[in-house]
């Protein structure tokens, strides 16, 4: 005898749609001589036994489960087949995605959750969605990860349906408690608008409102007793705020004879027997649970897993953004690439030699020749850029399902949309395809680029050239490349002194690419070039200013980005902000000194075990006393107390930016190790 184990977050006397749908299912399996068996999901060890011993897990809702991620990733690492029954939203935080009819409600979602929700839908060896609207709800957000699906009409009992020829014309009830999802305001506004008329609520007021006088509550009833009133109900009012994934209530109305006050947001109405084939409706209905068991029989009888055919000639465009964009979007082409037989990205005509030369196994084209060519492509996308500003109006456009709903680096919502695409592509960035380096350090030099595509969003030149002269000093042994674009400042005249090591980068993106591959750290603005440096895994600090990394931060492995803009100004800039500031404090106010720290602390992670000294925090201030130091660095403060003539001097050289040997030893070692842990100090590689 197979086992069966239903897992669900509560309990089956609850008198709700899922709860009435898992004991009929359950019921019919035991008929059918399964081993039946339901886990309420209250104790992880039991219930990972419980899995281990099983045949088959049909996976219910686990939103109110509190171990429920550990739970979906212990299914995943089992070789259990299972089958995932949405009764909701389970990935959603909040289980009913308000965020498709509500636009207020933003970046609600967990993103741990939502993608290991991808993971448990395309791993399923079924998913079971409620209408076809609830499906594509679902498709909506994970594309050909719930493909595999059956879609399951409210498993009524129709035989236990009353419809009456006799109707009550003056009272319209309401079953469950009066709340805002289930059409709560809806409900009590259409009966303050109908006074003549009794409403009669069978659960608690869960609304803020001043109830009507012809409003009455009562206690919840059976699903026998709703069934009885449904029969004798002419009008029946049925308006979620939330896409009701089925709307059993709905459907029994609607097989009980009511006329059905409703809106477009019922899942339920989304079946093709919706208004008017009452016998098909009952003739679904009733084969529903058959239809469920008949595919647990198949999963059970067949252990060979179809495998998704690969996508054929794909061609991708990235036609609008800017430079830096399309680097948040190569892992999703890697990941798209891999379940294509062949890829082509197209690109503008100057980028296609420096992009051919760094991406493996995608063929770089030009956007000119990609379009005179289309029809040589089985499938076309254009990833557009994120967020869509334009909207989705270009040809080929992907919608990303994603947007204002997860708060996320631009990279993850790129893969989160071309994994609609294909139910193989993984949805987990491990890390970024870095291009390949070639750091010469017998020959070292970092790179700047001062400029931008949009010069109003530039750190002053002046501070450039006052940085660079700084760390001409602190890195002597290092030169300078300084990429200068066409329409970039010109820097050299703010330099004070000649500078020999430094060089100009002015070719075009091959030259920027050679450039960056070698560098040993990189400064640049909010800027396409910051981007570059990021794709090559180059140390960086950014520097921003009216508008914030937000999404679209530099993705190296060890960064830094400073946004001026916090602290000193509460604008929110737009365009015509930005052309309008006169005095563009979130940028002149950074310090060469902040630049400094941020680089000291990229440095000291990027380098750990090259040959380093000690250097001071540029922001931070030293009162040297005679049995103590006092420290300052933004709002903290440390006393040091010496404990002896020698410490005071070794203190005072650490914090004084004389060069000490390392590694220390004895007490010093331990007031450097609180010094590096506190920021106060860094341990910077000198590159020799």
């Amino acid at each position: 005898m197979k086992k069966i184990l239903f897992l669900h977050d509560t309990f089956l006397e609850t008198p709700r749609g899922a709860e009435l749908t898992i004991k009929e299912l359950m019921a019919l399996g035991e008929r059918k001589e399964y081993s039946v068996t339901v886990d309420f999901l209250k104790n992880f060890e039991e219930t990972k036994s419980k899995i281990s011993k099983t045949d088959l897990v049909v996976l219910n809702s686990t939103s109110r489960c509190h171990f429920e991620l550990d739970l979906v990733k212990y299914l995943l690492s089992q070789q259990v087949p299972y089958i995932k029954v949405e009764y909701d939203y389970n990935f959603c935080v909040r289980r009913n995605i308000l965020c498709t009819v509500d636009y207020n409600i933003r970046n609600c979602c967990n993103p741990d959750k939502f993608h290991l929700f991808r993971k448990l839908f395309s791993g399923a060896a079924l998913n079971v969605f409620q209408s076809p609207k609830h499906y594509q709800s679902h498709f909506d957000f994970y594309g050909e990860a719930v493909a595999n699906h059956l879609i399951m009409p409210p498993t009524v009992d129709v035989s236990k349906l009353k419809p009456s020829e006799e109707k009550d014309e003056e009272t319209i009830p309401f079953f469950g408690d009066l709340n805002f999802l289930k059409g709560g305001h809806e409900y009590v506004t259409y009966a303050e608008e109908h006074p003549s008329l009794n409403f009669k609520v069978f659960g608690r007021n869960r609304l803020r409102r001043e109830m009507p006088n012809n409003m009455t509550f009562h206690d919840p009833i059976s699903n026998t007793k709703v069934l009885e009133i449904l029969g004798k109900t002419k009008q029946f009012i049925c308006k979620p705020v939330w896409p009701e994934p089925s709307g059993r209530l709905a459907a029994e109305a609607f097989l009980s004879g009511c006329e059905i006050l409703s809106n477009d947001r019922i899942g339920t109405f989304s079946f093709d027997f919706y208004p008017d084939n009452l016998e098909k409706a009952k003739a679904e209905m009733l084969q529903a649970p058959e239809n469920f068991w008949a595919a647990v029989f198949e999963i059970l009888n067949n252990s060979q897993k179809m495998q998704a055919p690969k996508l054929k000639r794909v061609l991708v465009y990235k036609s609008y953004g800017g430079l830096g964009d399309i680097f948040f979007a190569i892992p999703a082409i890697y990941k798209l690439a891999k379940v294509s037989e062949e890829l082509h990205f197209a690109v503008a005509p100057r980028l296609v030699d420096f992009f051919g030369k760094h991406l493996k196994g995608v063929k770089v084209v030009s956007e000119t020749d990609a379009r005179d060519g289309e029809s040589n492509y089985d499938n076309i996308y254009e990833l557009g850029n994120y967020p869509a500003f334009r909207g989705y109006d270009l040809p080929h456009a992907l919608k990303y399902p994603t947007h204002k709903k997860v708060k996320q680096h631009a990279i993850q919502h790129y893969i989160d949309t071309v994994s609609k695409l294909h139910v193989d592509i993984d949805n987990h960035l491990e890390s970024y395809p870095y291009f390949e380096s070639n750091k010469d350090f017998d020959k070292p030099y970092f790179v700047i680029h001062h400029g931008a595509g949009f010069l109003l969003k530039i750190w002053p030149t002046e501070k450039y050239a006052v940085l660079i002269e700084m760390l001409a000093e602190i890195f002597p042994n290092l030169d300078c490349k300084i990429i200068m674009g066409p329409e970039d400042p010109d820097i050299a005249k703010y330099f004070t002194k000649p500078m020999p090591q430094i060089k100009f980068i002015t070719g075009g993106m091959v030259e920027v690419g050679e450039a960056m591959a070698g560098a040993m750290f990189h400064i640049g603005n909010d800027a396409g070039i910051t981007h570059v440096a990021g794709a090559f895994n180059v140390p960086s600090v950014g520097i921003y200013g009216p508008t914030g990394p937000g999404s679209w931060g530099s993705f190296a492995q060890h960064n830094h980005l400073i946004w001026g803009k916090k602290g000193v100004c509460n604008l929110k800039c737009n365009y015509d902000v930005i052309l309008n500031c006169s005095h563009r404090i979130c940028l002149t106010s950074v310090t060469e000194n902040s630049v400094l720290e941020a680089l000291y602390n990229v440095l000291q992670e990027a380098y750990p075990n090259h040959k380093a000294r000690f250097i001071p925090n540029p922001q931070a201030s030293m009162d040297f006393g005679k049995k103590d130091c006092l420290i300052k660095l933004g709002e903290n403060e440390l006393l040091l107390e010496y404990h002896s003539s020698e410490m005071k001097t070794e203190v005072e050289k650490l914090l004084s930016n004389e060069i000490i040997e390392m590694p220390l030893s004895g007490d010093l070692k331990l007031v450097a190790d609180v010094l590096v842990q506190q920021k106060i100090i860094f341990k910077v590689p000198t590159f020799t």
